[in-house]
């Protein structure tokens, strides 16, 4: 599958059947998730390459040699799969498999559904609620938090993980098809497991981490346009405000790539996101993104959710004009 129209299609079908479905609960308790699959190669090659005795010159060796097989493999995998199902059932039927497939890879229904839990949370159960349904989309310790910082961590991980759990995975899929979404996903996953600047990961990690940079640099500029973009759609949002705050401030984020979403979802709301934040007993003091009000409350998360709908509109619209224009 190397031609653009077929692609386009793979794509627009993943898009749909996840918005439509997610991972249904049912399948996850049956056979997990794909996603966990993968994190259990990368423990296990951390736990048979990583050696705290060894150099870490050593351990950066191994940590390279991990992600080459990790995403080595996931490569095959994702090949074999495609070429197996459009051999078994060729045409639209093959199609719509591998769209399934694919759509397990995203993220859109699910990451609605853990945010909004924020705003409800707070509303019914105040902060102890807030902090509660924030602690499953954030790795920053919630009883740190108060009701101001539980709302812009739970907007800071929309804006983020719309980029790293959707834009990203429907590009690479854009890209290489099930392939492309395969070895997006296990550098991903890698990133998130052993990309940290930890006494145990930080030799190990280092491929990891800086592949996952390069990887979403794309996506993380495309995700900072749709919320543009999508600022022209919803009441109360700017896009000039949102591009301002990603020229000022996206390349002052300590990371490459989440200052990009961040800064336009902050600016697109006037906001204040990032800045100093607490990890694991620890703050990170990172520069702010946006000028706006850092006293963010229920209602700025609802309003986020608003411009994340309207920007994944957006993408499935780019997705469609791709596989229409395929077809003319």
């Amino acid at each position: 599958m190397t031609d653009s129209l077929p692609l386009a299609i793979l794509l627009s079908l993943a898009l749909l059947l996840e918005a439509l479905a997610g991972y249904p609960d049912p399948l996850y308790r049956a056979i997990r998730h794909p996603v966990v699959w993968i994190g259990a190669v990368i423990s296990a090659l951390d736990r048979h390459l990583n050696q705290p005795d060894q150099a870490p010159a050593r351990r950066r060796a191994a940590g390279i040699v991990s992600v080459v097989i990790l995403v080595g493999g996931a490569v095959a995998i994702g090949i074999s799969l495609q070429a197996l199902v459009l051999a078994l059932l060729p045409g639209w039927p093959g199609m719509v498999l591998l769209a399934l497939l694919a759509s397990s890879l995203l993220a859109q229904r699910s990451l609605y559904r853990f945010v909004a839990a924020v705003p409800a949370g707070l509303r019914k159960g105040g902060l102890t609620g807030g902090r509660q349904a924030v602690a499953h989309i954030v790795g920053r310790d919630p009883e740190s938090l108060d009701e101001a910082g539980v709302s812009r961590a739970a907007i800071e991980s929309l804006a983020e993980n719309f980029s790293d759990g959707v834009v990203a995975p429907a590009f690479w899929l854009a890209v290489g098809g099930l392939p492309g979404i395969l070895a997006y996903k296990a550098i991903n996953t890698a990133d998130s497991m052993i990309g940290h600047r930890t006494p145990r990961h930080e030799a190990f990690g280092w491929a990891a981490a800086r592949l996952d940079d390069l990887v979403n640099l794309p996506a993380s500029r495309l995700t900072a346009l749709l919320l543009a973009g999508a600022a022209c759609m919803t009441r109360g949002a700017s896009a000039a405000a949102a591009l301002a705050a990603v020229r000022r401030d996206a390349r002052h984020h300590r990371s490459p790539n989440a200052g990009w979403p961040e800064a336009a979802m902050a600016g697109a709301l006037g906001l204040r996101l990032a800045g100093p934040r607490r990890y694991a007993g620890h703050v990170v003091d990172d520069h702010w993104m946006g000028d706006g009000r850092a006293d963010a409350g229920a209602t700025d998360i609802e309003k986020a959710l608003r411009l994340y709908v309207r920007s994944l509109g957006l993408l499935w619209l780019l997705a469609l004009l791709w596989a229409w224009g395929g077809w003319v």
